[in-house]
């Protein structure tokens, strides 16, 4: 695995990625390195057939992320006139005129959370402290998300003048229902991993020290026995699925893929081990064997 400033990768057994946001310093906060890096290791990692599900935590007990990198101050958000590695070419043009379809406008945490979306492999979260802003947002796109006891969550984004970013428009109305999503963004309160346990944000809550241990048995049981190309075509289509207009969207799907996956080797397998009652070898690789209709979409372009 490569080497990051601002956060560590460490693989493990059974197939397991560990990435950790690594900022201790500064809660870790988030930048534009931590985000190119964060996009870095989950390419990897897709790429690499050993990896079978990815754990994202946060480096100390004070904080998973406690949010943007704030240490432009006012212009933290005003990317035109920033000066650090974050600055963008300006989306402003000669006249004074905003060129709203540049992507100089694009968020860093949404450039962050659309790549977890397209992620092939079961993404974990593992919240060991603060999270809020982006801290909160990144983790919608992950597929389980559990808090330690002294987690604490906030999507605060009107508290700071601007509104809710990475995608979470999209995203967390779906996961905690509108009205739950509303109240969190208008008040831009930071609330406990017990509300966040209530509202649907998290599925369990547990003790500090149990928390990676608890997200590892989380991975593992998802992966053990089970297919790799089956995980990963499943995860795209319920995903992607949340967005369809009608039922029939998700009949193409499911219809190709069960006919895809039935040609191949894994599917011979799943069954002669259910038949001889022992455990699967499945042979499969996402990098190698994911049907020919993969992927089903057209990935959407920001300035269209």
């Amino acid at each position: 695995m490569a080497t990051y400033q601002t956060i560590e990768t460490q693989k493990e057994s059974d197939g397991l990625l560990v990435i950790t946001l690594s900022r201790p310093e500064a809660m870790n906060a988030f930048n534009a390195r931590m985000m190119h890096e964060m996009v870095d290791a989950l390419d990897d990692a897709d790429n690499d057939d050993a990896v079978r599900a990815i754990i994202i935590t946060g480096a100390g007990e004070r904080a998973f992320c406690a949010g943007a990198d704030l240490s432009e101050g006012d212009k933290t958000f005003d990317y035109a006139q920033r000066q650090d590695d974050a600055a963008r070419r300006s989306a402003v043009n000669d006249d004074g005129s905003i060129d709203w379809n540049s992507d100089a406008l694009r968020d860093s945490g949404g450039m962050l959370t659309l790549r977890l979306f397209n992620s092939i492999k079961p993404i974990i979260g593992a919240i060991n402290g603060a999270a809020v802003g982006i801290g909160a947002t990144m983790l919608l796109p992950m597929d389980v998300r559990i808090a330690s006891e002294n987690a604490r969550f906030g999507f605060v984004f009107a508290r700071r003048g601007i509104v809710p970013e990475a995608c979470s428009s999209w995203f967390l109305p779906r996961i905690v229902g509108i009205s739950q999503a509303l109240q969190w963004c208008y008040t831009g309160e930071v609330f406990p991993a017990a509300e966040a346990l209530r509202g649907g944000l998290v599925s369990e809550v547990v003790p500090q020290a149990d928390l990676l241990d608890r997200a590892r048995e989380i991975a593992r049981a998802m992966t053990q026995m089970s297919a790799p190309v089956s995980v990963s075509l499943t995860r795209q289509m319920l995903w992607r699925m949340l967005g369809a207009e009608h039922p029939m969207e998700a009949h193409r799907v499911d219809s190709r893929a069960v006919y895809g996956r039935g040609r191949q080797s894994d599917a011979k397998e799943g069954v002669n081990s259910f038949l001889e009652k022992r455990a699967p070898e499945f042979t499969d690789s996402p990098s190698a064997d994911m049907p020919a209709f993969y992927p089903w979409w057209d990935e959407p372009k920001f300035n269209q």
